[in-house]
């Protein structure tokens, strides 16, 4: 096992590293003028804490980075950051380019499998759009399938690129959502890192406060976010172990398994789970956006002549 310290920034590929560049997103978005304003620093922003805003600015986002010109999601669900998310994508390439003579495998052909597409179907979107990469994406909430089916289909770079699957059952992760023949070079998931509501609501508090530096008092989810998104029973550590045992069944379809692990205290039990199910190599790669630090940890079961195999299907 390996940790590795890399740099405590947006990933360098990462198109969000410069400050948002409003006057540039306001031509992409006109209506993102309703939420812009000049903060005390006399530079162009918006209130970050502000959910309807934020919805606005990652319109703004897909459309002017990502040509991604129909997006949206039904009210309540997770409204996700754009930047973290294409941070993660990045750090797969470049472990996708490890076994590939240092190259970054673009192209449909190379696919991922999104465990949580969510109603905001965010990673395909930019994997697509940077890479070329198709993806299947699964989840457990029928609306959500839905919404990310709905976007799929009011972008045409999406249309047969991107796949949605629901899954049925609350104890599955992988089993139900990869078939016999699947072939996946990477998954990607975000699990619900929260134990209880409760706890969600907490999170959102102090995420509000962060953003405000003001006290408040009230506990909601200011961000949206349905009960599968944020929390589950046990939590970030009981998804991710359930998520590593199942993995084990499909050893030969998938090349890369991996997930963002929000906490570093949970990283013993997640190595455990590992070190008991034994794959043929895992590593944990760190990433830092502002003051928040999460933690990929990504595993496969290939032998290094089983890899190399899978890879040179990569150059067909």
């Amino acid at each position: 096992m390996a940790y590795k310290e890399h740099k405590k920034s947006l990933h360098p590929r990462n198109l969000h590293n410069n400050r948002y560049d409003f006057p540039q997103l306001l031509k992409s978005l006109p209506t993102l003028k309703n939420y812009v304003f000049k903060n005390k620093y006399d530079e162009l922003s918006i209130d970050f804490s502000n959910a309807k805003a934020v919805l606005t600015l990652n319109k703004a986002l897909l459309s002017h980075f990502y040509n991604i010109k129909e997006w949206s999601i039904p009210d309540g669900y997770l409204c996700p950051p754009i930047p973290g998310r294409a941070d993660y994508l990045h750090y797969i390439a470049d472990v996708l380019a490890k076994s590939n003579n240092s190259k970054i495998p673009k192209g449909s052909n190379i696919k991922g499998l999104d465990i949580g597409i969510g109603a905001n179907c965010i990673y395909p979107i930019i994997g697509n759009s940077v890479y070329g990469w198709s993806f299947v994406g699964s989840d457990i909430e029928k609306e959500s399938i839905k919404s990310s089916q709905k976007i799929i289909e009011s972008n045409n770079s999406l249309k047969g690129n991107v796949r949605c699957r629901i899954q049925t059952s609350h104890d599955s992760i992988f089993t139900g959502i990869i078939k016999e023949n699947d072939r996946f070079d990477f998954t990607l998931c975000n699990p619900p890192f929260h134990k209880s509501k409760a706890q969600a609501q907490e999170g959102s508090k102090r995420k509000v406060q962060n953003l405000t530096k003001q006290v408040v008092k009230k506990a909601s989810l200011n961000f949206g976010g349905k009960s599968n998104e944020l929390w589950c029973k046990g939590g970030e550590v009981a998804f991710i172990k359930t998520m590593i045992k199942q993995s084990k069944l499909y050893s030969k379809n998938c090349f890369w398994f991996s997930t963002i692990v929000s906490k570093k205290d949970n990283l013993k039990f997640i190595y455990d789970t590992l070190d008991y199910i034994k794959p043929i190599e895992y590593e944990t790669i760190k990433m830092k956006q502002g003051q928040k630090i999460s933690r990929i940890v990504i595993w496969t079961f290939l032998t290094k002549e089983e890899q190399k195999q899978w890879t040179s299907k990569w150059q067909d």
